[in-house]
Order: structure tokens, then sequence, then C-alpha cells
């Protein structure tokens, strides 16, 4: 056993330890005991269960295949676990998973992944060139442009989804052509086929039908074509409709298209849009017929089609027969106002009753607001509560039930004044049939539009009867109510009750932007400007979108000398209201105020795009650049001024003082004389016409004036010494008698101003005491001096704290329009302000909570 046993070397790390000699692997061939018994039939016994390996009698270590680079095969002829078969090592059992082998030699890697072997061979590369591989390409293609057309559809890009359309079906018209090469044509994509289009835009003699798919599965398939379908509705998106008509015209006539007459809809859509209403009707009664009873909801459409298209027509009857048959089947919404507007146009009385009984009693299907409210304070609840009430179930909800009020409204407001004597008794009878309904909270909104109703036809007194009878109603009706009573009461100029009813509006919603502005509207008017501009404030606060209350902040900093936050306040209101021209007109005299003339005329040029026709923009923009000393450009916004509104003094005067200092003075007559017909008491219009005859050489015609002027203003001393030099030019006799009148006159104007100076020096000791007074009437002396004073210089126009607006005060309860002032008009008809020392009151119509303007 000697032999066997080693002596450690000096750098053995494990010298000192016991070793086992039975566990040595590396000199079994060395071994005899051991090659004795792998070559006997000794070693192909099976292996002993022992946990060490036994040893023989001689005290030689027992032979086994543990280890073995070539393990023995069993004596049952079954190979052991690590035996070796035809070259290849089989697994051991639960070992080989982890990276082990039988076979592995001592200092091999270990390598579980059999990454020593080197890369893995390339995968085999795909073989584009075989048909089938071709055909899924096209397939591919096709399914991609048929996606991006419906994506460009969505997106708004009709155009582009043509396209896409068209190319499609000439990929797929290509895929077909492929199959039928191959022999694979019984193969077809059906989804895909379905997919496309095969026909080209049409002949003008009809159908091109050799364009026409006769593929197999085409002609034999049980369904509508949608290959088609897609190009179709293309064309009609893009108004194609000749094109669209003939591709439908394809899938409909194909007979073995069952369900294809479901597209005769869309044909009766398309003469619609073209206004080929007869044909309309008949393409929809066609699918109406092609459809089975089993599709109820698509018939009820098709019938509310047909009856829409006879009342474009004006068959009121035929469209009643169709609305009708609707209510009695599945009745809607829409389909009740529709049927309420045919009775209405045949002013059938009883019948509009009956309809609109059956419009409030049209079920919306919709749950309560109150399954939103949590029942508990379970915090699951309440979340679950929190997630769905803004959800899109809820929020189409709200919308169907708007939709179903807005038609509620509309209709009582239109047969009110029909079904009854007057329009108070229509009015008390939808009222109360509203109140028996599901929407009883409209009843409310019917009385406030009853009142208004009263203040368009004039009936103040009523409106105010009836808005006070909201007084003790629940607080939104009676915030309401408050509001368009302040209103009133502030247009009659009765600004304690208008104080008393907006505060009352604030008591009932303190979140009422319309009670707001009104208060803030009388503290205005009583000269609080900064207690005025809080509460416009406030009303923003609450309402970001409360344009009059910002229109009113604007003004309010502009009175208070703050033009760069009344400049402020102008660009967010532009912001919003885009094209109103009471906003630019602000902000161009705002900008006039900070002597910025560039920027005020850029916004009264954005103006004029707005009101092209209004005479004072045009004049204003003629003054600024008259005052940045461009006469060309002043005298054409001038003359355009002076085109729509012939009769201002101020144009008038400034044209013909352009035409005398650019020596035209033939031409600055006809500006004085119209001057004349309009002041025929004004003397310095007469005398102007007079001085341009004589500037222009035509004294006969001079002194013809001058006279006629002396018959009208005998005591004008101008008139007098003109008709002395004139005569005396003209060696006349009546020099003399025009001297003595001359010298009488000014004589008497001497004695008339020594009366009124003395009169001064004896009243100067009582006002030595008053300077105030004392200042005040040198002013106004000043002022009358300046009235006086003849002038052929262009006068100033409107300041920029003068009120952009007519001088004719509108009626009260009149409508703005909501059009532009007409081409004929003096100036903008309809404005925000009714001065500017008046800001802007407004009343409001309630509407499911929704207010808005009304009044000037």
């Amino acid at each position: 056993m000697m032999e066997n046993v080693h002596l450690a070397d000096e750098d053995d790390l494990y010298s000192g330890y016991d070793y086992n000699p039975a566990f040595d692997t590396e000199e079994l061939d060395n071994d005899p005991g051991f090659q004795q018994a792998v070559r006997t039939s000794h070693g192909r016994r099976p292996p002993m269960t022992a946990k060490f390996p036994g040893t023989s009698t001689g005290g030689r270590p027992v032979g086994t295949s543990f280890g073995l680079r070539n393990p023995m095969a069993s004596s049952l002829g079954r190979p052991m676990t690590g035996a070796v078969q035809d070259g290849a090592a089989r697994p051991m059992t639960a070992v080989r998973a982890a990276g082990y082998s039988s076979t592995m030699a001592r200092g091999s890697t270990f390598d579980p992944l059999g990454q020593s072997k080197g890369a893995a061979p390339p995968l085999e590369s795909r073989n584009d060139d075989t048909p089938e591989e071709k055909i899924k390409i096209l397939e591919k293609k096709v399914n991609d442009l048929i996606e991006e057309s419906c994506m460009a559809q969505s997106r708004g890009d009709m155009q582009l989804a043509l396209d896409k359309a068209k190319e499609a079906g000439r990929k797929e018209r290509a895929l077909v052509r492929q199959r039928e090469q191959t022999g694979t044509a019984d193969h077809i994509n059906l989804d895909l086929t379905y997919s496309v289009s095969h026909p080209q835009p049409p002949l003008p003699g009809g159908v091109d039908t050799k364009d026409v798919c006769r593929c197999a599965e085409c002609q034999r398939s049980p369904f509508p074509p949608q290959v088609l379908f897609n190009l179709a509705t293309q064309y009609a998106n893009n108004d194609m409709f000749p094109e669209a008509l003939n591709t439908y015209q394809v899938i409909v006539k194909n007979k073995m298209f069952s369900n294809a007459g479901r597209l005769k809809v869309n044909m009766g859509n398309i003469y619609f849009k073209q206004k080929n209403y007869p044909k309309a009707i008949k393409f929809y009664r066609m699918a109406l017929d092609q459809i089975s009873n089993a599709h109820k909801e698509m018939r009820i459409k098709i019938m509310q089609n047909i009856g829409v298209v006879f009342i474009r027509m004006g068959q009121y009857s035929d469209a009643i027969t169709s609305f009708e048959h609707i209510m009695s089947e599945s009745p809607n919404i829409r389909t009740g106002f529709n049927l309420i507007l045919c009775y209405y146009a045949v002013g059938d009385r009883d019948k509009m009753k009956k309809a609109f009984q059956k419009l409030i009693s049209v079920p919306l299907g919709i749950d309560d607001e109150e399954k939103y409210i949590p029942p508990n304070d379970d915090p699951h609840t309440n979340l679950v509560l929190e997630a769905i009430k803004n959800d899109q179930l809820h929020q189409m909800e709200r919308e169907r039930k708007a939709l179903a009020e807005k038609f509620i409204m509309t209709s009582a407001k239109l047969i009110a004044p029909a079904i009854e004597s007057s329009f108070a008794a229509g009015f008390d009878w939808c009222v109360e049939m509203v109140k028996s309904s599901p929407y009883v909270e409209l009843a409310n909104d019917l009385e406030i539009n009853k009142a208004i109703t009263y203040l368009r036809q004039r009936d103040f007194n009523q409106a105010v009867e009836t808005l006070k009878m909201f007084e003790k109603k629940d607080s939104r009706v009676k915030s309401a109510a408050s509001t368009n009573l302040s209103f009133l009461y502030f247009l009659e100029k009765d600004y304690e009750q208008a104080d008393r009813y907006a505060d009352l509006a604030m008591m009932a919603d303190r979140y009422n932007p319309a009670a707001l502005v009104n208060k803030g509207n009388t503290l205005w008017v009583r000269g609080d400007h900064e207690k005025a501009a809080e509460f416009y404030k406030e009303a923003l606060r609450n309402d970001a979108s409360c344009t009059e209350g910002l229109y009113n902040l604007g003004l309010t900093y502009k009175r208070l000398g703050r033009p760069e936050e009344a400049l402020d306040c102008f660009l967010k209101l532009h912001a919003i209201l885009r094209n109103s021209a009471q906003v630019m007109y602000q902000l161009a005299s705002l900008y006039e105020m900070l002597e910025d003339p560039t920027q005020a005329i850029e916004w009264l040029m954005q103006l004029i795009s707005v009101t092209p026709t209004d005479p004072r923009v045009l004049a204003k923009l003629g003054e600024l650049y008259d005052s940045e000393g461009d006469k060309s450009q002043a005298f054409q916004y001038y003359c355009e001024s002076f085109r729509y509104s012939p009769s201002s003094i101020e144009v008038i005067e400034w044209l013909g003082a352009y035409y005398i200092d650019t020596q035209f003075c033939e031409k600055a007559i006809q500006y004085f004389e119209r001057a004349t017909l309009i002041q025929p008491t004004q003397v310095k219009w007469h005398l102007m016409v007079a001085s341009c005859y004589r500037r222009s050489g035509n004294y006969q015609k001079a002194l013809d004036t001058y006279k006629d002027i002396h018959r009208k203003f005998p005591e004008n001393i101008e008139c007098l010494r003109f008709l002395v030099r004139l005569c005396t030019d003209m060696d006349l006799k009546e020099v003399q008698d025009y001297a003595t009148k001359l010298k009488k006159v000014e004589k008497m104007k001497e004695m008339r101003e020594q009366r009124v100076k003395s009169g001064r020096e004896g009243s100067s000791r009582s006002r030595r005491d008053g300077s105030a007074s004392s200042d005040s009437g040198q002013s106004s002396h000043g002022t009358s001096a300046k009235g006086e004073r003849l002038s052929a210089k262009l006068r100033a126009l409107p300041g920029s704290n003068e009120p952009y607006e007519t001088s004719r005060q509108q009626v009260l309860g009149e409508s703005p329009p909501s059009h532009p002032p007409s081409p004929r008009g003096a100036s903008v008809q309809w404005v925000m302000l009714s001065s500017p020392a008046t800001p802007f009151p407004f009343i409001i119509f309630v509407k499911g909570g929704l207010m808005s303007m009304f009044g000037n």
C-alpha cells in the first residue's frame, strides 16, 4: 500500500491532511488490480450501494465505473449512468444540467452553456424570392396603407387619406395578379380584399366596368365588399361625390352581397349634400326596404333622415308622418323636437301641445346625480365615486341631458305665443307641463324667459313683476332674477334700486359674476371707481371668462389714469374676443394716451378690417396720420370717412382746409357749402365759402356771397370788412354804405365790451373771497372765446376719453346686433358702454345655470 502513498511537496497547500488512496484516480492506469477488474466480468457487475467503494480481499481497491473515462457496460446489457455510447457520454442524472459530465477530465473548465464551442452559427436567412413570401409582403403593405388612410382621416387630413386609399387599391390589384400567376387565387385574403378599393374614377357615361374586381372571392362573397367601402368613404370626405357614388354602385350592383343595400344610406347622404332631395329620399327608402325589421334601430335612423329631407323640401305633412311613426316606435329627443317644428310650421295648436307633452316624457336613460354623492364615510366608496364622477360615461350623460334641456326650452319659447291667445298664457301652460315632468328644474328658467319676452315687447312693468316673483325662490333662481332687476333699474337710472337688487343677487349667490359686475356698475356711476374695480376683480376671480367685468375693469383703470393696467386688461380681453371692435378701439385709444401713435395706428388698421365702414374710425386714422405728418394717408382716410358719413363737420372742415392749403379752393367750396347746410346758423361756414370764391379769383361770386351773408348776419364785422374791401377794389358805389355800417357795428361792439368790462370791475370785490368761482368764470370765458374763433385748420377729433359709440341712446331691452354696423351707419351702433362714464350693465338669461348677456 505504501506505493500508493505520495509524499507532499513543500509547496503542497494541503500537506498534513489525511488522504484516502481510494479517491486517487490519477494512477488507476498503473493499478494492475483495477485494470484486471476492468478486463474481467468482475468489473461488469452492478455497482455496489455502499457509500465508498469497497476493496478486494487482497487489499486492492475495488474497481468501479465511478470517475472512469470509459465506463463499463452493465452485466444486464443496460448502459450504466455516465456510460459512453457511440462516442457520446450519456448525461448523469440530475447533474448534467449544472454543467457536470461523467466524461469531464481533470482540469477541464466549467462550461454549462457550451460557450467554449465558439459562436453559434448564423440564422438561416429568409428567402424573399419565393411566391409565398412576396404575397405576404404585399399583404402587409396593403394593410399598412389602409391603416395610414384611416389614421389620416381621423386627423382630418382627407386628401392624404384618399391618396393612401388609392395606393392601397393599386397594391391590392397587384396582389390579386400575383396570386393568379402562382395559382393560389383560391386563397385570397378576404379581409384584405374587403379593405381596399378596385374601381377607378367614373367616366361621364357611368360606371367603367373594366375596373371592377372580378376575382372569385369577390364574386361569391355574401358580405358587402369593404374593399370598395374605404375608397368610397374617402371620396365622399373629399367632396368627390360622383366618384363616391360610382364606387358604391359597384358594391350594390353585385347581387352576391346580400347586405350591400345598407350602403344606399350613404348614397342617400351624398345626394342630400348635393341638395338632390328627391334622389336622397329614393335611396333612403330603398335602403329601408332592404333592411329587415330585426334591425329596428337602423330603420329608425333612416326614417329620421327621410323626415329631415321632407322638411328641407317643405313637405311638412310627409315629415310629420315619419316623425310620428318614430315617436310611436322608439321616441327620442331630437325627433320630438323636429315634430314640434313641423306642427308649428303647419300651425296645428293641438298637435303642438301633444308633441310637447311627448317631448318632455321621452326617457333619457341616464341615472340621477344623487348616485355620485358619497352615501357614507367609506374611503373606498368615496374613491370609486370620485373616479367615475367625471369619466367619459358621466360626461356623455351630462351632454345628453343638456341637449334635452336645450330642445325643451327652445320648443317652449317657440310654441308659447302660438298655442294660446297670448304668449303669457302659452308660457304658463308650458310651465305647468314642465313642472309635472322629470325636467321640473326648467320651470323657473321658463319663467325668467317669460320676463325677457316682456322686455322685448317693451312691457317693462310686467317684466319687473315677473322677476319679483323669484325673490322667495331658491338661491340660484333668486340670484338670476335679482341680477335682471338690477339691470332694469340701472337702465332707468334708479341707481338705489339697482344697488339694492345687486346686493340681493350677491347674497343669494356670492359667486355670481353678473351680480358682482352690476354692483360694480352702481358704484362706478357714483364715482367710487376704486371700489368698483374691486368688484370687477372679484367677478373675474369667480369667472375668468367674464368679459363684461374685464372690459369695465379696463375702463375703470383708464378713468383712474392708469393706462398701463388698462392696457393689460384690454389685451387679455382681445385674446378672448378676437374680433371685438370695441376692444380694438380701446387699445388704440390707450396707445394714443401713452404717446405711441404707431401702435395706435396698427390697432385702428385691425379695427377697420372688422368694421371697414365705420366713419369715425377712418377719421381717427386720418387724424393720427395727420399728426405724424403724412398728409396723403390722412387725406385718403378722411375721404373714406366722408364717403360713409358726409355729415361729419370735423371731416368736412379738415378736407376743406386741406384743399385750401393745396391751392385747390374750387374743390373746397363743395365741402363748406355742405357745412352750411348742416349748420346754417354758423356764420363761419358761409364766410369760408365766400373766402374760397375770393381766393380762386371769382370776385363777383365772392361779393354776392358776402352780400347774402350780410343779409343773414347783419352784425358780422368780418363780413362787412370784406364787403368794404371788395367794393373798394371793384370801385363800387356801395362801398360808402358798407363802411358806415361797419363803423356802427364796431362802435356797438366797443360799447358792449366796455359794459361787460365795467360789470366785471364792479363785481371783482365780491369775488375776491371766491377764487374758485373766478377761475371757473375765466375758464368759461376762455371756452366761449375758443368757440367763436374761426380757424381753417383741423379741429381736434374726439379725444381718447370720448366714447366710441353713436350719440343715439339705444332703446331699453333692445337686443344687441350680432354683426357690425351697416355701411350707412353713422358709427358703431352696438357698444359695450352707453357712455365712457357708464360701465356696461347687462341682463342675463338663465338656462340650466348658464348666464348669457342681454341688453345694451
